[in-house]
């Protein structure tokens, strides 16, 4: 069976200091902005898998049902998760990814990232089809950044940049929290 590179797309909310969680790890409150929310998971619906950290998942109840490579340092070769049927284990440092997608058995679709920090960071240079990016006006000032090098003067949009990705669009997604929907794309 040859499989097909599945679209690639990010999914993340962010502080304005470009944070996904707090420095104890833990999604921040000030984060759970229910029109995000909606979003996100009918977004989820629409993918054929999942991507996550083993301290990451998207949560909700359909989380369980939902195809998912799991990326994790504590495995030397792709495996099954064996608390998750429907999930691979998956280090990327013995594995390339085709191989990983190859072994969840998914035939052509939509990945859809979901963190954290180094996930995302890892799939920057795999490269994204979309990055979807909540921007809250919430503050977490010290926490977990959304790619590894944001801080310290060096936003999102910086880190995207410089990964070849550009701002397809933005729409406000919560007037009320001024939240906004940013998504980013390859250029051209």
């Amino acid at each position: 069976m040859t499989t097909k590179r599945p679209r690639i797309e990010g999914f993340a909310v962010v502080s304005r200091e470009g944070m996904i969680a707090g420095s104890d790890s833990s999604f921040p409150e000030v984060l759970k902005i229910p029109a995000d929310q909606e979003f996100y998971q009918a977004s989820l619906d629409r993918a054929s898998a999942i991507a996550n950290g083993r301290h990451s998942a998207e949560g909700g109840p359909k989380e369980a049902a939902r195809r998912r490579i799991v990326l994790t340092r504590r495995v030397q070769r792709l495996m099954p998760d064996p608390k998750n049927a429907k999930a691979v284990l998956w280090n990327p440092a013995t594995a390339p990814f085709d191989e990983a997608w190859q072994r969840l058995g998914v035939e052509d679709g939509m990945l859809a990232v979901v963190g954290g920090t180094d996930v995302f960071g890892l799939f920057l240079n795999i490269g994204y089809d979309a990055f979807h990016l909540t921007c809250a006006k919430a503050s977490v000032p010290r926490g977990r950044p959304v790619f590894p090098g944001v801080g310290k003067g060096t936003t999102p949009a910086d880190v995207l940049t410089k990964h070849g990705l550009v701002l397809c669009s933005s729409r406000v997604l919560d007037a009320e929290t001024d939240t906004v929907l940013e998504e980013w794309g390859p250029k051209g």
